[in-house]
Order: structure tokens, then C-alpha cells, then sequence
């Protein structure tokens, strides 16, 4: 006779040099995981930091990747070795500030046809992080990849973003943020898990948008609070250009694979000629902010 799952939420991490947050992100779910049962499994993309001897020590399960097989697929190595019937996608780079892992879950049961709960998100100044955001249109989308590296107040920008929601309330969006997801097995296997097509960056749209397309909604949630320190894995704002690469190839791919029916095929050269020339723009905006 089955006895069911060993926990009722399953936290899955991955994790690649990012060196003390990894023990910082722990250390708060200890503090902020409630009473429901919980299950951690970090798994380790081959860090040459010695940041995974936090799982270690914290005595959750740790898998180590013998290289960097980046996120995606990662998350879905990690989803495969727990039958909970809730997942909470989190990145390394975060800690839990307000809230618990159980109100969480408490709000993705309140919602049977949520897909993703997202909690919101701020930055270590305690600054709102736009999480929970709109499809944009191709016009928005544009325009907001082109202007926003110079000033997210754009039209583009603040209406891709929701300008002039709070956050302070519950909301049914398109997308939320990637650094922390609670996802339904249900609806996660329903899809298929992260299309490992993505490897890095765009992983989220990819889902949410596979979960509407088979009934399921988005949900954000303020009754937790996440902090942020965004890209320490991949880089921060110093990130490699091989990852300003990838980050237009993967929205270049979302594209193609859900927004360019039918006619829109014909854009596909103009898309990707776009996509790399926002890409080399940010890049070189960086580097002379930077300096």
C-alpha cells in the first residue's frame, strides 16, 4: 500500500557559484518554511566556488551535475526526484522575507486552476520588483526591449510591467518572475516541465505560457515576500557576453515558438536580427555605465 509523498512541497535549487547565498537562501526557508512538510533538493551545476557544501551542512538532499547543464533542465532533474504534490521553484539568489513557505502553498490550494503562484519579489533595498507582468504585444515588446536598458518609463515598458498596480494586492497575470515559483505537480506534468530548449532565460514565459494554453491561470500573490539579489549565478550586471547571447536566443526561440503563426513567420529574420541587435545594445550600455 502507498503511504503518498513524504511532503506536501518539494523546494527545488539550483545552484551555480553563487557563494554565500546559497547557505543565506537555506537558512531563511529553515526560518520561514511553517508547518507544512517540506522537502529541499538542491541540484549543483559543477560551482568551483564551494557554495553547494551549504546543502551539506544544511542537511538537505544535494545533487551534484558533474558540468553546467544551466536551469532548465536542471529544475526538471530536481522535479523528477520527488512525487510532492506541490513544487516551489527557487532560485539561489533569493531569501524568504515575509510570509512562509506554507502560506504559499496555502494560496496555490486556494486556487485549484492555478498553474503558478508568485509571490512578490523585491531587491535587497526593499525596492518592488515588477513580477507579474502582461504578454506583450510585438510593438510592446519592441519597444520595450529597445528603450528599457536606457529608462523603464516607456510606454512600452510601463504597460508590459502593469504600471499602476501596486503589488500590495492578489492578481490573476500572464508570467511572474522565475526566481521563485510554486507550480502544481498536476499542472507541471501536464505540460511537460521546463521545455529544456530553454536552457537559461525565458524558462518562465515558456511555462506560463504552456499552462494557459491548457487552462490554467497565474497567480500573484503579496501574502509573501521574497528578496532578490538578481543574477548572481549568471554574472549580475557584469554577466558574460556569451550570456547576453543566449538571453536573445531564448527570447528569439519564445517567439518562433508562440508568437510567429501563420504570417508572422516571415518575421522571423527580422525578429532574430532585432532580438541580437537589442542584445549587443544593452551589452555595450552596460559596460559604458559601468565605466
Amino acid at each position: 500500500m502507498s503511504l503518498g509523498p513524504a511532503a506536501d512541497v518539494a523546494v527545488v535549487i539550483v545552484n551555480y557559484d553563487t557563494g554565500s547565498w546559497l547557505a543565506r537562501c537555506l537558512d531563511s526557508l529553515e526560518r520561514r518554511r511553517g508547518s507544512v512538510k517540506t522537502e529541499i533538493i538542491v541540484v549543483d551545476n559543477a560551482s568551483r566556488d564551494g557554495s553547494e557544501r551549504a546543502a551539506e551542512r544544511s542537511g538537505v538532499q544535494l545533487v551534484r551535475n558533474p558540468t553546467n547543464v544551466f536551469l532548465s533542465p536542471a529544475w526538471n532533474q530536481g522535479a523528477r526526484l520527488t512525487e510532492a504534490p506541490f513544487l516551489l521553484f527557487l532560485n539561489p539568489d533569493t531569501e524568504w522575507f515575509s510570509g512562509t513557505v506554507e502560506d504559499l502553498v496555502a494560496v496555490g490550494r486556494s486556487h485549484p486552476r492555478a498553474g503558478i503562484v508568485g509571490p512578490m519579489i523585491r531587491d535587497p533595498a526593499g525596492v518592488v520588483y515588477p513580477s507579474g507582468r502582461t504578454f506583450p504585444s510585438v510593438l510592446d515588446a519592441a519597444g520595450h526591449a529597445f528603450l528599457a536598458p536606457f529608462s523603464r518609463a516607456n510606454p512600452f515598458t510601463r504597460r508590459y510591467e502593469m504600471d499602476g498596480w501596486d503589488r500590495t494586492t492578489e492578481r490573476s497575470v500572464d508570467w511572474v518572475s522565475g526566481c521563485c515559483m510554486l507550480i502544481p505537480r498536476e499542472a507541471f506534468d501536464a505540460v511537460g516541465g521546463f521545455d529544456e530548449a530553454f536552457p537559461l532565460y525565458a524558462e518562465e514565459l515558456d511555462v506560463a505560457t504552456r499552462l494557459h494554453d491548457a487552462g490554467w491561470s497565474v497567480v500573484f500573490t503579496p501574502e509573501v515576500e521574497v528578496l532578490h539579489q538578481i543574477g548572481v549565478s549568471t554574472g549580475g550586471v557584469r554577466r558574460p557576453h556569451r550570456l547576453v547571447v543566449m538571453h536573445s536566443t531564448s527570447m528569439y526561440r519564445y517567439y518562433a515558438k508562440h508568437r510567429a503563426g501563420g504570417w508572422r513567420r516571415l518575421t522571423l529574420p527580422l525578429a532574430w536580427m532585432v532580438l541580437r541587435s537589442r542584445a549587443e545594445i544593452a551589452w555595450l550600455a552596460g559596460r559604458l555605465i559601468r565605466r
